[in-house]
């Protein structure tokens, strides 16, 4: 099955040379084979999933047409799924089923495609690792002894080891970007809104975007098209400009496009072999014709700080429902209070933990001004650098991570060097901007990915950019060594 092509499997599915049932099936078949080694999923539904491919079968014969009409998709374990269990990670919401459709899953499944399994992650999308499930880690399928990235690392892994051509995840600061660039796929976070969030368990309810995975930024535009819009039960979701261009995907006219190369990603920190893949990405835009320009973004380097203030404030918040009273893990105690504090002590892992004290300390008494509020100024600073680089660029090119997929344990001691993982995906989730991660190419076997920033709403155009790219290039079709 390998590393499948969306956009091919529904050129064989429409021409009736592939039937939804035999892709699905052939799934099911590559989860049994790999999944001992990867622990990328952590619940299917068989049964479920095949009665929904022979659907999609009925109405291909029937001369139905949709972009994910008969194709196979991973979802998160963050996203409900009627039915299914939904752990986001976590022994807190133990026995859990989700009782409705997450919006996303749900257009997805009116458009025809086939959920095929829930996803591994870190513990409610906390980590930039993968190693923070509550069900063990999830395994980069490029090399083992190394983390896929997180914290949506399950669907990642997904895609890249062939379980599925699509899936999807949830981005608050990098949690599709990042592993997508540890594992040589293509993962869009969308402009804030784009996207209904009902039906994604909130973490940090300012940040979280579902984000759709794939092979390619062709793939993605092929899911997102009947995800994307307005919904009546997200008062934050808006609908997407140039919708209508998603399917079939066209490249970008990259001569004349303006590049910014933001001067404060490209400093110390960033390995030689991943600035010399980057390079040599940029000159691909270069030799078609797309000036390069070096810009500023001066606040670059309060972005982590700012990102995760904000960040673990809104998870205090967040996270207070899970207390073990009404769903979930709960441990008896002989009074309430007792119950709350021994059900989330047991329930939860030491990184949600630590998020939440942070949090709660942010937002307390005689800290709030200083802190919380302090960063709430810093983030309108971080998105105002944007707003003035796209005065003059029409698209922002910079690194995803400051190097490859780094070994297990490696950080696990040091939380600060495990955020700054996200130094170079937080700015844009601050300003709540489009971006999007794709392959770049190998060191030493290893993948490095290129992100691509745009402003408010040119999802489209993004992808498009993206696209011309990618149909000059060959990273994106580089497989993992893994069996056949």
């Amino acid at each position: 099955m390998g590393l499948g092509m969306a956009v091919d499997w529904r050129e064989g599915l429409d021409a009736g040379d592939l039937s939804s049932e035999a892709l699905v099936r052939a799934s099911f078949e590559r989860m049994a084979r790999l999944d001992g080694q990867l622990n990328a999923v952590l619940s299917t539904e068989e049964g479920l999933s095949l009665s929904l491919a022979r659907q999609a079968d009925r109405r291909l014969r029937a001369g139905e047409r949709s972009s994910v009409l008969g194709l196979p998709v991973v979802l998160k374990d963050n996203l409900n799924w009627t039915g299914l269990p939904m752990s986001c990670g976590s022994r807190v919401l133990g026995g859990y089923r989700a009782p409705y459709d997450a919006t996303v899953v749900r257009r997805l499944l009116e458009a025809g495609a086939v959920p095929v399994a829930k996803a591994n992650m870190d513990e409610f999308a906390m980590g930039s690792s993968g190693e923070y499930s509550a069900f063990g880690p999830t395994r980069n399928p490029w090399d083992t002894s190394r983390v896929p990235g997180g914290s949506s690392s399950g669907s990642i892994v997904a895609v890249s080891a062939g379980y599925a051509p699509l899936a999807l995840g949830s981005d608050t600061g990098g949690s599709v970007r990042l592993p997508a660039s540890f594992c040589n796929v293509t993962a869009l976070k969308p402009t804030y809104g784009v996207l209904s969030r009902y039906g994604l368990t909130a973490m940090a309810s300012s940040l979280d975007q579902v984000g759709p995975v794939a092979a390619s930024a062709a793939d993605i535009a092929l899911a997102l098209q009947p995800m994307a819009g307005r919904d009546p039960l997200d008062s934050t979701s808006m609908d997407l400009p140039g919708r209508e261009r998603l399917f079939p995907l066209g490249p970008a006219q990259l001569k004349g496009l303006r590049i910014g190369v933001p001067v404060d990603y490209f400093g110390e920190g960033l390995e030689a072999g991943s600035r010399q893949l980057l390079e040599a990405a940029l000159q691909v835009f270069a030799d078609q014709g797309a000036e390069l320009r070096e810009v500023r973004l001066p606040h670059t380097r309060f972005a982590i700080d700012t990102y995760y203030l904000l960040c673990t404030s809104e998870v205090s918040s967040n996270l207070s429902r899970f207390d073990g009273v009404r769903f979930g893990h709960r441990v008896e105690a002989g009074t309430l209070p007792g119950m709350i504090s021994e059900s989330r002590d047991a329930g939860l892992g030491d990184e949600v933990k630590r998020r939440i004290l942070l949090g709660t300390f942010c937002l307390s008494k005689g800290y709030y001004d200083a802190f919380y509020l302090k960063a709430l100024k810093a983030r309108t600073l971080i998105t105002r650098d944007f707003d003035e680089a796209f005065a003059s660029v029409d698209l922002l090119a910079t690194p995803v991570s400051p190097g490859v997929a780094f070994p297990f344990g490696a950080r696990t001691t040091d939380p600060l060097a495990m955020y700054l993982a996200d130094a170079y995906t937080v700015p844009a989730s601050l300003a709540g901007l489009p971006c999007l991660s794709m392959p770049a190419g190998l060191t030493a076997g290893l993948p490095v990915g290129i992100q691509l920033i745009g402003p408010a709403l040119s999802d489209v155009k993004l992808l498009e950019a993206a696209h011309a790219f990618q149909s000059l290039t060959r990273h994106h079709l580089q497989t993992p060594p893994l069996p056949a």
